[in-house]
């Protein structure tokens, strides 16, 4: 369980993990991955294994895809900086390129969120670190990544980066750490930062509460504005994940901490909607955590079912206080709460559910399963209740371990994502497919 005062060093805590429990571990798993052979591993690959070297170590988000079939990913380990890559499928295999490499100055350091598609066909993401001089060893950036202008002849052709903003830590907010950014219908951008803002309270022992903050376009630059600045009072505080918009142009979002004042350090975090009003954004809390059955601490983002329904997690509460899957559901002007899972003998989830035609939701946990370094997991409705169904544990030394990240289906139903530890020689991180 975390406090306040731990949530900027969350990510550094966990990529300086890797390297530290990496030797250790190996000897032991390497016997049992022998010796546990399981048809569940059948339907599982790794597709990609990272060495630490110009490929990255630690990708801490999940993937994002093409058209074309092919995927997109960060890596946020540290010693390197952190990269950007793109696998891609060749007869059956696949091609590894790294995109581009951070170096840690003002061009940003260690990745830890998704990149996503603008409206150009281009990259867009955050890194947590890196840019103006301040918070830790920088304050994080938004980055834009595009391709070569000329067509490119080898698998070793880097991307242009453009920093589009450079966090200070102040009232500009600071340090995103796993939220995806969004774009409106207009292209503007909006994400949010875990740092930065409001000063005062409990918030200044951890640099400040947070902020939603958005980009538009300007002159060829881009300009940052705060939409919302979190209080660290009922409003919640430090959002780890980012927004998405509904169909009226409103945002949603999970704030880490804050809400309930009576809940462990002053907060188990909120579920929040942001409204268009005026000049301006007013907030409304959907949901404040309790830290009881209903779960505490939503770590990851939100999803929308096709009639409107929101779907997140938690890493905290429930049953074994393992984290909760939870649902709310808007009716007459309002949401109910309804906690549909709790988690028992993992260390909850932090990645963005998906959710597949048929209503199932799929998501992955940090930890636990049968190895305990993490699963993939699937959730299916059936009456009234839902069933739990591991697609996938992770032994840690062959497969992976640690999940943070989402998965994502592929056009033949095939999952995919990231695990930010272990694999193969090496304990830097895999990327893996998992076939129905």
């Amino acid at each position: 369980m975390q406090n306040k005062q731990q949530f900027c060093n969350l990510i550094s805590r966990s990529i300086s993990r890797v390297a530290t429990t990496a030797l250790a571990i190996a000897t032991v798993f390497a016997l049992t991955v022998l010796l546990t052979q399981s048809a569940q591993a059948q339907t599982f690959k790794v597709i990609h294994t990272f060495t630490g070297g110009a490929d990255g170590q630690g990708p801490y988000a999940g993937l994002t895809a093409d058209a074309a079939g092919s995927f997109y990913g960060t890596t946020g380990g540290y010693g390197t900086g952190g990269t950007a890559f793109r696998l891609s499928k060749k007869g059956s295999g696949w091609v590894f390129n790294p995109l581009y490499a951070f170096h840690g100055g003002n061009d940003g350091a260690y990745p830890t969120a998704r990149v996503i598609f603008g409206p150009d066909g281009s990259l867009y993401g955050t890194t947590v670190e890196g840019g103006v001089n301040g918070c830790f060893n920088g304050c994080g950036t938004v980055f834009n990544l595009k391709p070569p202008a000329a067509a490119c002849k080898t698998a070793l052709c880097p991307w242009t980066e453009t920093v589009l903003y450079r966090f200070t830590g102040g009232s500009d907010g600071g340090q995103p750490s796993g939220g995806d950014l969004t774009f409106d219908q207009l292209g503007n951008i909006y994400g949010t930062t875990g740092a930065g803002g409001y000063q005062g309270g409990d918030c200044s022992a951890n640099g400040g509460c947070g902020v939603v903050f958005e980009l538009t376009p300007s002159n060829g630059g881009w300009t940052e504005s705060v939409v919302y600045t979190f209080t660290g009072g009922s409003d919640g505080a430090n959002p780890a994940a980012g927004v998405i918009f509904d169909k009226a142009g409103n945002l949603y979002g999970t704030a880490w901490l804050g809400g309930n004042p009576g809940c462990f350090y002053g907060g188990c975090g909120t579920v929040y909607q942001l409204t268009p009003s005026g000049s301006g954004w007013a907030v409304n809390v959907l949901y404040s955590f309790q830290g009881g059955s209903d779960g505490g601490e939503p770590n990851a983002g939100l999803i929308f079912d096709g009639s409107g329904n929101l779907y997140g997690t938690t890493i905290i509460g429930g049953s074994d206080n393992d984290g909760t899957v939870f649902e709310l559901t808007s009716s007459g002007g309002g949401w109910t709460f309804d906690p549909l899972y709790s988690f028992t003998g993992i260390w909850g989830s932090s990645g963005s559910l998906v959710m597949d035609a048929s209503g199932n939701l799929y998501g992955t946990t940090t930890d636990g399963g049968a190895y305990g370094y993490g699963s993939v997991f699937k959730l299916t409705p059936s009456g009234g209740s839902w069933t739990y169904t591991s697609l996938h544990d992770f032994p840690w030394y062959k497969d992976g371990g640690t999940l943070y990240g989402n998965v994502i289906f592929d056009a033949n139903g095939n999952l995919y994502g990231t695990a930010s530890s272990g694999g193969l020689d090496s304990g830097y991180g895999t990327v893996w497919e998992i076939t129905p």
